[in-house]
């Protein structure tokens, strides 16, 4: 298949920012691109080929869309799977499988995957409504501390809480849900692993990840991890086991905690670029997002080892504002050496949605943390 200035067509699920990011990378190899989106606004309209319109979980919109396409892949994994199915049985190639979207999408299906292939993760109860986990307390079936996660369709921090007390359950959704073991932890960690539909497999170095106290959104990503290396073999052995399990396409971002005694555990996952792998755009020899494409289209994999150390800084929209964004400071830290802002090209700002990221890269990985301690201080994410 000739994907390059021909009429091959790939059509991506979604077009927030990692779908904008794609894109930098599809026009750099001029590859036809399609997206479908809820909202006129999507940060990847003015890059792709073609846009069109849509709910992604309508089922005609999906499967109407990926009729229309050669491969379909995502960038987010909210999407309609019933279609996916579909296009998947009348021959459109769909990277991740519909099967695996499924999986991933409940987050108990996900943590029973685990279970079931022998993957390490923190012990947890599963529950239709949360209204029952308050009877399974009382009655000694769970045990608090625990965190509380929605089944579904929870994302940065949302659908996610710590219950300290029963009281804490009070305004949470009377949703299906889990209940996990609260997990004392020195680190999470994160791999992202590329694996091409040909099967070749790669995996970037492990990176750290620091977050926020209240909002649980990743503040910062560190690579690579500040980690002794059997750790670091630990956690890349887990990644490769987890892809493989799946046999995924594509990339897979598995999120992990280093236990107090070093040990493991697998968070969750995600089968598409990913937060955590931000900083490849600028420290590393080949960025995710080139990478998935690689991957996805069955071409040979890029390099993965970084050629600088990276630490990556999220930009989120700042407490008390919300409507049309302005970038405060944003010069001062463009004078910093090392320093790259992202802007994601979301006109509105509210409080800790994800407007950009910024990369800081040295050679010196503790310098580049200070200075991205300066970049956090110095750069705010306002309205007018």
């Amino acid at each position: 298949m000739n994907y390059f200035s021909s009429d091959f067509k790939l059509g991506i699920l979604g077009g927030g920012q990692l779908g904008k990011m794609l894109l930098y990378n599809t026009r750099k190899f001029d590859i036809n691109t399609s997206i479908l989106d809820g909202s006129n606004e999507a940060p990847s309209k003015i890059a792709c080929n073609a846009f069109t319109l849509g709910d992604l979980m309508d089922y005609d919109a999906v499967y109407n869309f990926g009729k229309q396409v050669n491969v379909l892949t995502i960038e987010i994994e909210n999407v309609n799977v019933n279609a996916l199915e579909d296009l998947e049985k009348e021959g459109v190639k769909v990277y991740p499988a519909s099967k695996t979207l499924r999986t991933i999408q409940n987050k108990a299906t996900q943590k029973l995957f685990y279970v079931d292939n022998a993957i390490p993760t923190a012990p947890f109860s599963r529950f239709a409504y949360t209204s029952e986990v308050k009877e399974a307390i009382n009655n000694g079936g769970v045990t608090l501390p625990f965190v509380w996660k929605s089944a579904q369709f929870g994302y940065d921090g949302q659908g996610v809480k710590i219950v300290r007390t029963i009281a804490d359950l009070d305004g949470l959704p009377n949703v299906e849900c889990i209940a996990e073991t609260l997990v004392p932890f020195k680190n999470e960690l994160s791999v992202i692993v590329a694996r091409s539909a040909s099967g070749e497999v790669k995996s970037y170095p492990v990176v750290e990840m620091e977050f926020h106290p209240e909002a649980n959104q990743v503040e910062y990503v560190i690579c690579p991890a500040r980690i002794d290396a059997e750790v670091a073999k630990k956690a890349e052995a887990v990644a490769l086991k987890v892809s493989k399990s799946f046999n995924h396409v594509g990339l897979l971002a598995v999120e992990m905690f280093q236990t107090e005694a070093d040990d493991i555990l697998v968070n969750e996952v995600a089968p598409r670029p990913h937060n955590s792998g931000h900083q490849t755009i600028e420290a590393s020899f080949t960025c995710q997002f080139e990478q998935h494409i690689r991957a996805i289209l069955d071409l040979p994999l890029g390099r993965t080892d970084s050629k600088v150390g990276g630490v990556m800084v999220n930009l989120v929209g700042a407490e008390g504002y919300t409507g049309n964004v302005i970038y405060e400071n944003i010069d001062a830290i463009m004078k910093m050496e090392g320093v790259t802002p992202h802007i994601y090209g979301k006109k509105q700002t509210r409080p800790f949605r994800k407007m950009g990221h910024v990369t800081i890269v040295n050679e010196d990985l503790n310098e580049a943390r200070r200075v991205a301690e300066e970049v956090k201080k110095a750069i705010k994410v306002i309205s007018a």
